[in-house]
């Protein structure tokens, strides 16, 4: 099980949320209706964060998605500087995806 850690400055965006939720769900075998059960949230609201579809999400929805799949939030103090081009290329490494979407 590999499961991405990235280190997003300042606000972590929904959209890169639904995507590691939708990997995470994959990789434990669950359905979307399967874990919106579980975390006892609409299909819709689930299908639409895994989609990008979905501009707000309350905290206690995201956790108890994030529970569900064994995950939490994790909080540390923000840094003060801005990423060096080393860590963002070393961050673009681990998600697997380069700038260059033709591949």
């Amino acid at each position: 099980m590999t499961l991405n850690t990235y280190y997003i400055r300042c606000m972590l965006p929904l959209p890169l949320l639904g995507e590691q939720i939708a990997r995470r769900r994959k990789e434990l075998g669950l359905s979307q209706s399967a874990l919106a059960k579980k975390a006892r949230v609409g299909l819709s609201t689930l299908d639409a964060l895994e989609n990008a579809r979905l501009g707000e999400l309350g905290f206690t929805k995201i956790t108890n998605i994030l529970s569900a799949l064994g995950l939490e939030l994790k909080l540390q103090e923000a840094s003060a500087r801005r990423p060096t081009l080393d860590e963002l290329m070393k961050e673009e490494e681990l998600s697997d995806k380069g700038l260059d979407r033709r591949r």
